[in-house]
């Protein structure tokens, strides 16, 4: 089971507090895939943890809400708009002896691909389009890749590969160096991580996911990026209830003083950027633990955290596409298809969160620096290990989905989003208000 593993990987135990899952149906996420059971467990190992902090005794998820948060962007509306989740140049295009994936959502990303294909800055999708459909997509995605674009070929799945990688943790829990225990005590039931500081270096979805669910639970969490790569304002305002955030260039040394600032009294750095560039900023755990002893570092990688792959840039969608997952999904195996929703993300969110607040649990009663590591490519292995369906039909009703919002108004506008997917007895119920990305000013709030 799915869940059992997640637990052992993250503790190695049982919760003290026996809180008992129970799910009423399948998750209505229709796949070919076993994304359902992976979405399950993925949010009940979250929910666990926080039960566990909290001294809950029961963990009692909505399928249904499970779904609407894992398709959030779907649900997402900013006065009463729905918003566009994908650029022109992020897609399936044909080469000439298959499939690529692309992923231009950043204009900078965007630029890159144009570049590496010999384009004009302004060309459109058919142009990119015409231009792929004359290379092979090797050639292709070498060439956008050394352009700094993103690229996969559409490939069949591996099996030996993804049964190597099934091998190892899905959450890979590591004591890096010692300390000694930081004394914490655990809030209220509905916000147990209140009075722990989060510093989250992260963006996209897995990440702001993991950081969310923290926030969600109580945690300080102040998110940083820098001013040069601004995010679309939609996609943080999906997924940064309860963060506040601000805007800091670590190539300045006045901000860079001010990062380590906070570091210093930070419990908690999530991290979301490719494992290799942190090391060249000294971000990666092992230079964390040695300024800041006792820190819990969340690290969220695409590929891996080791090796080649630790420099490689990516995106679930890419993931979906290089491991196998879109022909798995295709409808009748003449195109690529998709998971249903960003699933690997989502997953990977959820279990970077768990795993974190069991560390969290392990360094005040033991000490120690650690580093929890999740990645997309690992829950891609995962889910292709799990029991398919064999079919897309949807098992049951589609959600409510007016059920499972909520409003908020961030600076006079209104918005609409996911409500919370992790649940247990006592526990918060609804997302505190997003913050406009890069507005709050880089200090923690109780200093």
């Amino acid at each position: 089971m799915v869940l059992s593993r997640i637990w052992a990987d993250i503790d190695g135990g049982i919760p003290s507090a026996s809180p008992t899952p129970a799910t009423r149906e399948p998750v209505p996420l229709p796949a070919r895939t076993g994304v359902a059971a992976l979405s399950w467990a993925s949010v009940a190992a979250a929910s666990l943890a926080a039960a566990d902090l909290a001294g809950s005794a029961r963990v009692d998820l909505d399928p249904d809400r499970i779904a609407v948060a894992y398709s959030s962007e779907r649900h997402f509306r900013w006065d009463g708009a729905p918003m566009q989740a994908w650029a022109p140049l992020s897609g399936f295009f044909r080469s000439s002896d298959g499939w690529v994936r692309t992923h231009g959502n950043y204009p900078h990303h965007a630029a890159a691909l144009r570049r590496g294909l010999g384009l004009d800055p302004a060309a459109e999708t058919e142009a990119v389009a015409s231009a792929l459909r004359g290379m092979p997509a090797g050639v292709a995605t070498q060439a956008i890749t050394a352009a700094g674009g993103l690229c996969v070929g559409v490939a069949h799945e591996n099996a030996v590969v993804d049964a190597e990688l099934r091998a190892t943790p899905l959450v890979e829990v590591t004591r890096i160096a010692a300390s000694e225990p930081r004394a914490r005590s655990w809030g209220v039931p509905d916000a147990p991580l209140r009075g722990i500081r989060v510093l989250d270096l992260t963006r996209v979805i897995a990440g702001p996911v993991a950081t969310r669910t923290l926030a969600l639970l109580g945690a300080q969490v102040l998110r940083i990026d820098p001013p040069a790569l601004p995010e679309p304002e939609w996609q943080h305002l999906d997924s940064g209830h309860g963060k506040r955030s601000a805007l800091l260039d670590l190539t300045s040394a006045d901000d860079r003083r001010a990062f380590e600032r906070l570091l210093g009294t930070a419990d908690v750095v999530v991290t979301g950027y490719r494992a290799a560039a942190l090391e060249r900023i000294g971000l990666n755990p092992e230079a964390l633990a040695e300024r800041h002893p006792g820190i819990v570092v969340g690290r969220l990688t695409a590929w891996g955290a080791r090796g080649g792959a630790a420099d490689r840039r990516g995106f679930d969608s890419l993931v979906q596409a290089a491991t196998g997952i879109a022909w798995l999904e295709s409808g009748d195996g003449s195109r690529p298809g998709a998971l249903p929703a960003q699933a690997l993300d989502h997953s990977a969110g959820y279990l970077l969160a768990a795993g974190v607040m069991r560390t969290l649990q392990r360094q005040s009663d033991a000490g120690g620096s650690w580093a929890v590591d999740v990645s997309l490519r690992r829950v891609a292995a995962e889910l292709l290990g799990m029991p398919r369906t064999g079919s897309p039909q949807p098992n049951g009703p589609p959600p409510d989905a007016a059920a499972h919002v909520q409003g908020f108004e961030v600076d006079g506008r209104e918005l609409i989003t996911a409500r919370p997917a992790i649940a247990y007895e006592g526990g918060p119920e609804e997302f505190a208000a997003p913050r406009p990305w890069g507005k709050d000013a880089a200090v923690w709030l109780d200093e």
